[in-house]
């Protein structure tokens, strides 16, 4: 995917050529790995969405959540996974500047909206578990609210990404898809941009929900464990529930896995456009970071699938 993030006018960053430009045994590694990605990737989450299609009458908000995910991960499948395979074995993009424009723009609604997605649903767990009466009355309304919102920010933030890329001619009648940047500092505000708005203030919210979710599983189970010592039945509290501790885990774990498989990613992109002549962008584990990004997509229904 850096290939998607890290281009200029006249010349691509060293990460591109380093990761599409590769020759010989690297280059069929990837392309294989890509491969296995999208056919993994389109096969788990379309397995997926056909069970919980399955059960639509008796859909959870865990669920509902988890359907919009599975679509947010095929939108990355068919327009970041696809196309960087199709760029390891042509080397050039095949299309015209309206298709260009077009795959730019859904490369990264993808990459907002399965972030943004995972960020609603944890809001959501840390509702139901911190804010319960809240989440009780207001549920439903909420849960459709951040469906929506997380829909609308990933198409709103996408959006300079139709006019950054364009179809150029790259050599003599040789074209390709990349992106214009305000020399020498637009390509450094872009990654970063990108990598603060789709990384860093996701991670910051996911952090703090998942903190205070664990404080009040703490302090909700340590409330019980003294009314049962003291004997006391009068509360009210109905403490945390064996469904919503596995949804709790479900999320935690799917957190864990989008951050271990993202961070390296974005670290390696901002080392990149902020200190390139030092930045790791050649070598295998240069390409094992950056097709651990194209993995995430593959993760989160099996993740369910286990705990279901």
């Amino acid at each position: 995917m850096t290939d998607n993030l890290n281009c200029s006018s006249g010349n691509c960053s060293s990460a591109q050529e380093a990761f599409g430009s590769s020759e010989g045994h690297f280059a069929l590694v990837k392309a294989a790995v890509l491969g296995c990605n999208f056919v993994l990737a389109t096969f788990s989450n379309l397995f997926l969405l056909h069970a919980l299609w399955k059960r639509r009458k008796r859909w959870t908000r865990t669920q509902l959540f988890l359907l919009h995910l599975c679509l947010a991960d095929l939108v990355v499948a068919f327009f970041q996974v696809l196309p960087q395979l199709s760029m390891e074995i042509t080397h050039r993009f095949k299309g015209s500047d309206l298709v260009c424009r077009a795959v730019k723009y859904l490369q990264v609604v993808g990459m907002f909206a399965s972030t943004y997605m995972i960020v609603a649903m944890t809001i959501d767990r840390y509702q139901a578990v911190c804010k319960p009466m809240v989440s009780f009355f207001r549920g439903s309304f909420r849960r459709y609210v951040a469906i929506s919102a997380a829909w609308l920010i990933s198409l709103a933030f996408s959006a300079p990404q139709m006019f950054i890329f364009s179809l150029q001619e790259v050599e003599m009648n040789v074209f390709d898809c990349w992106a214009t940047f305000i020399e020498p500092w637009g390509g450094r505000i872009y990654i970063t941009w990108i990598t603060l708005s789709v990384f860093v203030l996701p991670a910051v919210i996911l952090m703090y929900c998942q903190i205070k979710i664990c404080a009040g599983i703490y302090f909700n189970m340590k409330r019980k464990a003294l009314q049962s010592s003291t004997g006391d039945g009068r509360s009210s509290s109905k403490g945390i529930s064996s469904a919503m501790l596995k949804t709790v885990k479900m999320t935690f774990i799917i957190i864990l896995v989008y951050t271990l498989c993202w961070s390296p990613f974005f670290v390696v992109q901002l080392w990149s456009a902020w200190s390139p002549s030092s930045a790791p962008t050649q070598g295998p584990v240069f390409v094992t970071i950056m097709l651990l990004a194209s993995l995430n997509s593959c993760t989160n229904p099996w993740i369910y699938l286990y705990y279901s």
